[in-house]
């Protein structure tokens, strides 16, 4: 008898490596798809229409792919087409037997039999319970959220109600992530408040982990946009209830952006390990409308990147955005301006509040950020202003003011030209963007000076973005 129970805890352990082999290589391909599977093939990229390449649909995930990257099954009564990561997906289902919990709902599964003898009016219940009773309709899941578990396991080829409902869903092996965002529009603020975690993967040899959690915006400069939560240790359940801003996002970049939610387990020893993501693109947030989120985490989406000019010096990268080509000026991160123009003082009072999402323009990543104001033209040096350095910071609050003496009149000839730089000590500082304020100005930035002319008296604040056109000579 101790033989035939060894023998059968040898196989139980045997048959989950081989379902564990298996499922590292559903993620791993999982992570090589390179088409949306409309208008291009879902995992090789091939663009439908091209000479050759034919489209099919997948029985299973409803994508497009190409007669290559498929399998035609004839099985049923009509031949139908799978997708290579579907077609991976059944044979784990088969292998591990989570076929047989997909067809039954874990509510509806036997209960153990009891160990010792039961009752006379127990033995009657057991017999009721053995009696058949009509299945009752499986009921779906329906998440309030925009980006819920529904969506987010939409991307890996199983539903929602499977990620919820069976313990063998590949999404629910590592977690979920709770979370709510609110964008306030009138500080052009977006506040990201991360909230707990549940049933996290194990990452550490004592079979829990050191998580926290990382925020992204793309696209963007990875560090600049970077925010983290503090690091919990030896949980598989953070209570994080942190609350983290990203300050400066128009109502563009509400439209465009996207924000990556990542958890990772801390190691003291080593590289930091990748557990899931989650993304939510802002567009679907409703202005001053706090919306709340508890979704799968998914394993990581290739994304692809490309440096920006003077790579070699350090220059954060930037993940490519459609629609954008390489001639165009580039973003190199926004700044906080206030104006206000004193009759009490006869001056121009410059406010300098802080910069956002700055192009990192140091070899560890980060810069040593200054602003430079200057009132042009026919001014002299007292019209050039600059503010304290920051060291090893992408997103610096200066909060420093600066005044002008001149009569208002004079002011529409004026223009005010902000630069902000990266301090090199013993060589030349490095120029990382700037903008110009005045009546020959476009857009924002002449709204912003229209404004400050307008109002007399009243403190007013925009945010500029910083190009990298018309670097001028550092002092």
């Amino acid at each position: 008898m101790t033989d035939t129970v060894v023998s059968s805890s040898s196989d139980r352990w045997q048959s989950n490596d081989r379902t564990k082999r298996l499922i590292n290589r559903l993620d791993d391909m999982k992570k090589t798809v390179c088409g949306d599977g409309q208008s291009r093939c879902l995992l090789c990229g091939e663009q439908f229409g091209s000479p050759g390449v034919s489209s099919v649909v997948c029985e299973d995930c409803k994508k497009n792919m190409c007669t290559k990257c498929g399998t035609q099954c004839g099985s049923r009564p009509r031949a139908v087409w799978l997708c290579k990561i579907c077609r991976e997906q059944r044979e784990v289902w088969k292998r591990s037997g989570a076929w047989f919990f997909k067809g039954f709902p874990k509510q509806f599964l036997p209960s153990p039999m009891p160990l010792t003898k039961t009752t006379e009016g127990g033995a009657k219940e057991a017999a009721k319970a053995k009696e058949p009773r009509a299945p009752e309709p499986r009921k779906t899941v329906i998440q309030p959220t925009g980006t819920s578990a529904t969506s987010a396991c939409k991307s890996c080829h199983i539903s929602a109600v499977y990620c919820n409902d069976f313990p063998w869903s590949l999404s629910a092996t590592l977690g979920s992530l709770e979370f709510s965002l609110l964008y306030e529009q009138e500080n052009n603020s977006l506040h990201c408040s991360i909230l707990k975690a549940k049933g996290l993967k194990p990452m550490d040899s004592n079979g829990l982990a050191d998580p926290y959690v990382k925020l992204h915006l793309l696209p963007g400069a990875s560090k600049s946009n970077k925010l983290r939560t503090k690091t919990l240790r030896n949980t598989r359940n953070p209570a994080w209830n942190e609350t983290l801003t990203y300050h400066g996002l128009t109502d563009d970049d509400m439209q465009r952006k996207t924000l990556r939610l990542s958890v990772c387990d801390e190691d003291k020893f080593g590289h930091n390990e990748f557990i899931g993501e989650t993304r939510v693109a802002l567009k679907k947030l409703k202005l001053n409308q706090k919306k709340n989120f508890n979704v799968c985490l998914e394993r990581v989406i290739p994304t692809k990147r490309t440096a920006t000019a003077g790579g070699a010096r350090g220059i954060a990268l930037y993940e490519d955005e459609p629609g954008k080509e390489g001639g165009e000026v580039e973003e190199r991160g926004r700044i906080l301006i206030s104006l206000m123009y004193s009759t009490q003082q006869n001056r121009l009072l410059v406010g300098v509040v802080r910069c956002v999402h700055l192009a990192a323009m140091d070899a560890n990543g980060y810069s040593d950020p200054y602003v430079k104001i200057c009132l042009k033209p026919d001014m002299g040096k007292k019209a050039k202003c600059k503010t304290q350095i920051k060291k090893r910071t992408l997103n610096p609050e200066f909060n420093e003011e600066f005044g002008y003496e001149i009569k208002h009149s004079e002011l529409a000839k004026k223009s005010l030209a902000i630069s902000v730089w990266d301090y090199d000590i013993g060589k030349s500082n490095d120029y990382i963007g700037g903008c110009q304020l005045g009546i020959t100005a476009k857009g924002e930035r002449l709204k912003h000076w229209y404004e400050c002319l307008k109002n007399k008296d009243k403190r007013i604040e925009r945010w500029h973005t910083l190009y990298n056109e018309n670097p001028v000579t550092s002092d």
